[in-house]
């Protein structure tokens, strides 16, 4: 049930004060101070940074309606200000030792502070106009006599009430008890001008609490005390130390009343304002939107050159890459298109790419319009940095759909290379899913690419564009798309069949209806036609992971035995695997495998070299993350289907991290062995595809055809290709944060990753041996900033932490004889983490994680030694 708001209008007609009354021709005299304290969330007082404004308080009423008690205008002005630290520094780092209140404000801020300003309190509520002050003092100052006068509100009943303060316009809850009032302000419901964003995955994102509490003190129908404490905290979800906290206290506390001037005639609040001072406007009790201007800070240009050394290709492994990246978007946020131009033409070719993904991650209206006519999409040789900005616009932690209609505009007109008409569309999936979940499905641009590509595949002939409508589709998510892959899932071609499989797997077990589930069923015990091994193994994949029954379990069961011999062995190491991991279908497993038709030695003790495994990379109070390794050969001993995947889930969220797959075919004839069943007609192919922080990628293909392979195979060089390499905006919140007192925070985390993923395959004829690789290398940089600016005064702190990463995964396969020997191999380098504080100083701690090797099956193992034994 939705809280019941309550007023006093009931206290009015019964002659109860429903706010607090001010006495006549009487002056009360109060002591006020505001501080604003920045820490890590943490911290000790000791190791903050944090400021105190202090001053005398005269508070009057001016005039009262006649007919209402409980409609005042009330006059304040404050006097005798002084501003110093609120923790306890020595002199050298205390930047105001020395310095008088006049020297820190100015002499024309300082005079505006102290001018007179008035309040319309009608019950004790504040009207959005019901604030009188002057236009043309700065926006600091007004703010912060609106931090004051709504200390002045007060509801003396219980009860919930909408009310109107400096925070804007927020729900409050009243709690009254003789002689005290606790008021307390719920500030997620609080309506202000200014609006952040934030990252759309919860994993990756950032979490805030925030608390707001007055407590008042009543004595002879006035307040003699008002303390007010308000706290947010934000912490990086992935590691909650990361973590800033903001706290603003406000006091103020009565100590003595004189005789005041007398009470102005007059029939109405306006006609009074004026009579007071022709000048007093009412400007609202709400604060305004204060503009920060950095003096003397470096241009865009001036900060580029200052970093691009950290941001060439060299670099990019070391943390020192994603922090000047993080800096480098913080500087094209402020810069004009112009400004940003001037850099992308400045830049060598080496540091451009770093530039573009940059330049795009800044998301700015300024920066897209820069980077749109930077760029010529009709020159082929131009991929690299197209592609770097279209996978740029994918990971966009908070795209608008102008981003989605500049990738529409693009795919519509002439684009020079195939592979970037393919990442266009695969992209816009991707932006219509991260769309969507903001609740912007319905945007013109957003229905004009949805119909696009839910029309798509069924529009061409052209397997190229089936495989890049489907791969949008997959990236889209939408639930329109769930028909449309499971009649792909029963095509002729394997391609489609996979991608739709692998798209399924995707969605929410709740969508997987019971035509979903036959199909796929189908697809697994061939039905209606014979389908390749890593079709069928993309289709148990589905079906176990989707809440499965009874039935098809022990279907599944039953089919083991009359496999390809590589796939019994597979289903044999995914059951196992589930089981070990304790996965969501262990459960119905275990009844299934209570049968002895269903489980019997015959079933459970098929031999190969394929296999399934999943374990644990990390685990921590705040995220665990995952990884599976599923691996299947033909029975010839070549490599068929290679996934790497990696998981993170924190906040009762997951986040696919990784995928990297590596898909081989039609390779039988190298060795003049017999393909598998349903496998005899297939072109020679060999692939990877790539699916990076949930945005799926636009495959490469190593060779295709029987001549490219041949080609390819006397040109190897045994360096792996590149699938995706550039710096990533992984988490992105910014925040302003309206404090009670007047004062605003604004709040910067960020999250930048430098990424380089390749895999390579090498086939030996000579030494009948095979090698598949997949290098990830990384490095991840999150930061995070609180300031509190004031034009004269600014206060901040920053918490950050930083790693550097590798983690291979090499399957070495000798097919010379049966069973063939095949060692699997996932290493992790020692990699260091380092995170600090920073207020005036940079107060660090660094830590090694030691490399490891994760550990797989023990027949792996068994394997391994073999096949290194074997090499000498």
């Amino acid at each position: 049930m939705s809280p019941v708001l309550t007023s006093c209008a009931s206290c009015v007609s019964s002659g109860v004060a429903a706010g607090p009354r001010l006495n006549n021709n009487q002056l009360y005299k109060f002591s006020y101070t505001t501080e604003v304290l920045i820490d890590k969330a943490r911290g000790s007082k000791e190791g903050s940074a944090g400021y105190r404004i202090s001053s005398d308080v005269d508070v009057n009423l001016v005039w009262r309606d006649p007919s209402s008690k409980d409609d005042q205008l009330i006059k304040l002005a404050m006097s005798n200000l002084r501003i110093e630290p609120v923790s306890q520094t020595s002199e050298k780092k205390n930047i105001l030792h020395g310095a008088t209140t006049e020297s820190v404000l100015g002499k024309t801020k300082l005079a505006a502070l102290t001018k007179p300003f008035l309040l319309h309190l009608k019950n004790g509520k504040v009207r959005a106009k019901a604030f009188y002050s002057y236009w043309e003092e700065p926006t600091t100052i007004k703010n912060l006599k609106r931090g004051l006068a709504s200390l002045l509100q007060v509801q003396l009943n219980t009860g919930k009430v909408v009310e109107n303060d400096v925070s804007g316009r927020c729900t409050v809850e009243y709690k009254a008890v003789k002689g005290q009032v606790t008021r307390t302000k719920i500030l997620e419901t609080c309506n202000t001008a200014e609006t952040g964003f934030t990252t759309h995955s919860k994993v990756l994102g950032v979490s805030s609490k925030a608390s707001s509490v007055t407590v008042f003190t009543l004595e002879d129908g006035f307040i003699r005390s008002a303390v007010a404490e308000e706290t947010h905290t934000l912490a990086v979800n992935v590691r909650k130390s990361t973590a800033a906290k903001v706290v603003s206290r406000q006091t103020l506390t009565l100590v003595g009343k004189e005789a005041g001037p007398v009470e102005a005639a007059g029939k109405d609040v306006a006609g009074v304002v004026k009579s007071v001072d022709t000048k007093l406007a009412a400007v609202g009790i709400v604060a305004e939107k204060v503009k920060s201007q950095c003096k003397g800070c470096p241009s865009l240009f001036e900060h580029w050159q200052a970093e691009k050394k950290q941001l060439e290709p060299a670099s990019l492994s070391k943390a020192t890459a994603p922090r000047s990246f993080l800096a480098l978007i913080q500087s094209i946020r402020k810069a004009s298109k112009d400004e940003i131009l001037k850099v992308l033409k400045s830049a060598d070719k080496a540091s451009l790419p770093q530039v573009v993904d940059a330049v795009t991650s800044s998301q700015t209206t300024a920066s897209l319009d820069a980077m749109l006519e930077f760029l010529n999409f009709t020159d082929a040789k131009g991929l690299v940095l197209q592609e770097r900005f279209l996978y740029a616009c994918g990971f966009a932690s908070h795209p608008n759909e102008r981003m989605l209609e500049a990738l529409l505009d693009i795919s519509k007109g002439k684009i020079g290379s195939t592979d970037i008409k393919e990442s266009v569309v695969i992209i816009m999936g991707a932006l219509v899913h991260k769309l969507c979940q903001k609740g912007g499905c319905n945007l013109p641009t957003v229905v004009k690419v949805k119909k696009m590509i839910l029309d798509g595949p069924k529009s061409t002939n052209e397997e190229s564009e089936v495989q890049m409508y489907l791969l949008a589709l997959k990236n889209s998510l939408l639930l329109e798309a769930i028909p449309i892959f499971t009649k792909y899932a029963e095509s002729e071609v394997g391609a489609y069949c996979t991608i739709a499989l692998t798209a399924l797997q995707r969605y929410d077990v709740s969508l997987m209806t019971s035509e979903v589930k036959q199909t796929v069923n189908r697809v697994y015990h061939q039905n209606r036609r014979i389908y390749e091994k890593n079709v069928r193994a993309a289709a148990a994949d589905v079906i176990l992971s989707s809440n499965p029954s009874y039935m098809e379990i022990k279907n599944l069961l039953l089919s083991i035995g009359n496999l390809p011999h590589e796939m019994n062995k597979y289903m044999l190491s995914k059951i196992q695997d589930i089981i070990r991991f304790q996965m969501p279908a262990s459960k119905v497993l275990r009844q299934a495998m209570k049968d002895m038709i269903s489980h019997n030695y015959d079933r459970f003790a098929k031999v190969g070299s394929s296999s399934a495994y999943s374990g644990f990379m990390a685990q921590s109070a705040d995220v665990s993350s995952t990884y599976s390794l599923d691996i299947l050969y033909s029975g010839s001993g070549i490599l068929r289907r290679s996934n790497m995947n990696i998981y993170g889930a924190s906040n009762g969220a997951m986040l696919h991290g990784l995928q990297v797959a590596i898909e081989a075919q039609g390779l039988e004839s190298l060795i003049a062995a017999t393909p598998d069943e349903g496998e005899e007609d297939l072109e020679s192919f060999a692939g990877m595809s790539a699916l990076l922080f949930d945005v799926q990628l636009r495959p490469v293909t190593f060779f295709k055809g029987y001549s490219d392979l041949m080609s390819k195979m006397f040109s190897m060089t045994g360096e792996p290709m590149n699938v995706v390499k550039g710096l990533i905006l992984l988490s992105d919140h910014s925040e302003v944060i309206q404090l009670q007192s007047g004062l605003k925070a604004n709040a910067e985390f960020q999250g930048g990753l430098a990424i380089d993923i390749s895999g390579g395959m090498e086939i030996s004829l000579w030494y009948r041996e095979s090698k598949t690789s997949v290098n990830n290398r990384g490095a991840l940089v999150v930061t995070g900033n609180i300031t509190v600016d004031m034009d004269f005064l600014r206060t901040g702190v920053e918490v950050s932490f930083e790693t550097e990463a590798a983690l291979d995964f090499i399957t070495t396969v000798q097919f010379s004889e049966y069973p063939f020997l095949v060692c699997m191999q996932m290493d992790k380098t020692t990699f260091p983490v380092r995170y600090w504080k920073s207020i005036k100083s940079r107060k660090g701690r660094k830590m090694l994680i030691p490399g490891s090797e994760f550990p797989l099956h023990q027949e792996n193992s068994n394997m391994c030694k073999k096949v290194f034994d074997s090499s000498w």
